[in-house]
């Protein structure tokens, strides 16, 4: 785990310009910096030596943006200047000071927003068990006025689920004492295999779009090939840019294949190749398109489109700006096999001998 994500140990479940409502920086706050606009229409990359715009950098995404549209701003695109002022203050007096609790993922939008619409009254889901975390140490959050990560389909939503994906969302967890372990068989595991990939410490998906817990990535250039290392388990897609194919249908990798070319100044990067359940519940027809660009100083848009007829009935886009830090990506100390997952499975066989007392011979 590095050092700047030590806060939480426990594993986590558009080409549109933006409007003129958008909010210019401002003073940091416990949430983050309100971000002017990430795209200035005619920003001119840097380039390598070798002539190529420069992407080159440590990329923070710490967006406050959901992935998906909440009920609540249905057919709303983008936020006003208002309701933008208005969600903000209400995270920062939700999160700050450490009063309520730790809020990850979509969850600091979405509280924020309850708040801010006179619907709920603070976030407070402490039920006192090991494992609580204080709002202390929610990771700093960038806010635009932009009401979804996806930006096709146009409602913002994720497209529907087909009969496949369904059965397999119906799967349960493997939870113990309020703490889910990741998709597996629904009981308390018999070795490593029943529990999630994530929990093992193999992968949490490539590419991972999830903000604010170990959300930076890099990227490192040379003429022939693009690395880009995810700081979550430190996953490291080496991809050529040699116009070379993918490798056989039959070859399957957990993050897939990726292989690169550049059109224009953007770098699109198609990945095939994958094995089943690595995101999402994807089948091994998932396809990803990604385009980053350079669109303004301290900013890549990055914009992933997710293609798997196996899981969803058409494809949906997400549009991401990744913003530039100076801070370095630290060990994400992580493996199989580690003490935690010692733990896991001992307690499941401590919980598995406890309840054999409770239904054996002489129990009532």
């Amino acid at each position: 785990m590095n050092a700047r994500n030590l806060t939480f140990a426990a594993v986590l479940a558009v080409t549109f310009p933006l409007a003129s409502g958008v909010a210019v920086a401002q003073s940091k706050t416990s949430e983050g910096v309100v971000t002017a606009s990430y795209k200035s229409p005619h920003y001119k990359a840097p380039r390598t030596p070798g002539g190529q715009p420069d992407l080159e950098g440590v990329w923070a995404n710490n967006n406050a943006t959901p992935l998906q549209r909440p009920k609540a701003l249905e057919g709303k695109e983008f936020l006003s200047d208002q309701e933008l002022t208005a969600i903000k203050r209400a995270a920062d007096d939700l999160f700050k000071d450490g009063k309520s609790d730790a809020a990850f993922g979509d969850a600091v939008f979405l509280a924020a927003l309850a708040n801010a619409q006179g619907k709920m009254k603070g976030y407070v889901t402490a039920d006192g068990r090991v494992g609580d975390y204080s709002s202390v140490w929610t990771v700093n959050r960038d806010w635009t006025n932009r009401t979804s990560l996806i930006i096709d389909p146009p409602d913002g939503k994720l497209p529907a689920l087909t009969a496949r994906a369904q059965e397999l969302a119906k799967r349960p967890s493997y939870v113990e004492n309020d703490t889910a372990f990741g998709q597996g068989p629904g009981r308390r595991p018999d070795g490593p295999e029943d529990l999630g990939l994530s929990v093992r410490c193999i992968t949490f998906g490539s590419p991972r779009i999830g903000a604010g817990y170990n959300s930076y990535m890099q990227i490192v250039q040379s003429a022939k090939t693009v690395l880009v290392l995810q700081e979550n388990i430190h996953d490291a897609r080496i991809i050529p840019l040699d116009g070379s194919p993918h490798p056989p249908a039959n070859v399957k990798l957990w993050n897939g294949d990726s292989r690169g070319h550049w059109e224009g100044d953007t770098l699109i990067v198609d990945t095939t190749n994958y094995r089943a359940g690595v995101l999402m519940d994807n089948s091994e027809q998932l396809h990803v398109i990604e385009r980053f660009q350079r669109t303004a100083p301290d900013y890549v848009t990055w914009n992933v489109t997710f293609e798997d007829p196996g899981t969803w009935v058409k494809p949906w886009t997400v549009e991401i700006p990744l913003r530039h830090t100076d801070d370095a990506l630290i060990e994400y100390a992580c493996h199989e096999g580690n003490y935690g997952m010692q733990g896991i499975l001992a307690g499941a066989r401590a919980a598995d001998a406890a309840e054999a007392g409770r239904t054996g011979p002489g129990s009532k």
